[in-house]
């Protein structure tokens, strides 16, 4: 009986064990999101936001500002999408200049960006679903 129990007690911290090593589903989401977006954000942000998200003197904002990507969380698959072309502040500096649309990104496409933008330049741990952006696209157009 004591070795029955004895065996229980290992199986148990074996399976303890096993699973806190594990990394969580939605930790695994995230990172495949990241990894599709930074190869989106090369191709069509790079060049204006910089490597970084560091944005460009006062022609391009820094991607890197948490509490205006928080603010503006639900306008930003819009913005990616079809541009942007009034003043906004960002990190207490004003932009005027006019972002172009990225018309041809599918609405996944703009997920995957988001998610790389808001995780590595802002911090942030939540992604863009899918659905996220497709409600926000019909909320912002």
């Amino acid at each position: 009986m004591a070795k029955l129990y004895l065996i229980g007690i290992l199986i148990s911290i074996y399976f303890l064990s096993s699973m806190s090593s594990c990394q969580p589903g939605q930790d695994i989401k995230t990172a495949q999101y990241a990894v599709n977006g930074q190869k989106i954000y090369n191709t069509h942000c790079k060049n204006c936001h910089g490597d970084k998200g560091e944005g460009l003197g006062l022609l391009y904002p820094p991607l890197t500002d948490a509490d205006f990507l928080a603010k503006n969380r639900n306008r930003l698959s819009s913005i990616v999408k079809n541009g942007l072309d009034e003043e906004i502040v960002v990190m207490g500096k004003t932009f005027n200049s006019k972002m172009p649309a990225n018309e041809n990104l599918t609405d996944i496409d703009i997920a995957y960006v988001l998610t790389y933008i808001t995780t590595n330049f802002a911090k942030q741990k939540e992604i863009f679903s899918l659905e996220e952006v497709q409600k926000d696209l019909k909320d912002y157009k």
